[in-house]
């Protein structure tokens, strides 16, 4: 993982949130995510634990913090010495974060109302870690709660450090899951060409259900 991760640049333009192609998804996913908790009857957002397995520099954190939920209920594992740096540095001291490999971690069974990963699964290459990976998210999540995912779906060719998590893959990563899930994100490259030449293509080319890359789902604990 920290190899594959160190062939990232790590300042790649794409991603700054000055490109609309890398805005507007982050948007889109915002809304979805909250539509969904409104689906699922999650009103009182401050009421409930939330762990992020990869949370990276703290952007998805600081997204549930503008949500509603509370700095003491959030966590987040990060395996990367300089993402934990940068997260620390800009989220509440409140929120517990530990650095190292999430397997390692310490926390009770049954602990978070949600346990969440965005785009680390498709990162992750051996079976079995992942199925590992799997099993340790949803000793973490409390019944009744469950498993929130978001991460994309198709091989990229131009990337042998990723692979796509399809549904039938997410269902066998957990078994006694409940799983929802739509599908969201217009294709990256799609996005960064049509973005450049005018932001609102993105919405009406992700009009097309086959043109989006990622699913966000639920993955309900019994």
């Amino acid at each position: 993982m920290r190899e594959r991760y160190a062939r990232r640049a790590s300042l790649d333009p794409r991603y700054s949130l000055l490109n609309p192609s890398a805005l507007l998804p982050l948007q889109e996913r915002q809304r979805a995510t909250l539509s969904l908790f409104a689906q699922l009857g999650l009103t009182d957002l401050s009421a409930l634990r939330l762990l992020e397995v990869g949370c990276g520099s703290g952007g998805n954190l600081l997204d549930f913090l503008r949500m509603g939920f509370a700095a003491d209920h959030l966590a987040g594992a990060e395996l990367l010495p300089e993402r934990m740096q940068a997260a620390r540095a800009c989220l509440p001291s409140a929120i517990d974060l530990r650095e190292g490999d999430a397997l390692t971690m310490t926390w009770p069974a049954a602990s978070f109302d949600i346990v969440l990963q965005a785009t680390v699964f498709s990162s992750l290459l051996d079976d079995a870690f992942q199925q590992r990976m799997a099993g340790a998210m949803w000793a973490w999540a409390k019944p009744g709660g469950g498993v929130l995912w978001y991460d994309f779906t198709v091989d990229n060719p131009r990337n042998a450090d990723v692979r796509g998590v399809p549904l039938q893959r997410i269902r066998a990563l957990f078994p006694r899951g409940q799983v929802q899930a739509r599908r969201i994100t217009l294709a990256p490259p799609i996005a960064r060409t049509v973005s450049r030449i005018h932001p609102a293509l993105y919405t009406a080319f992700n009009l097309l259900p086959p043109l989006r890359t990622h699913l966000l789902a639920w993955i309900a604990k019994p």
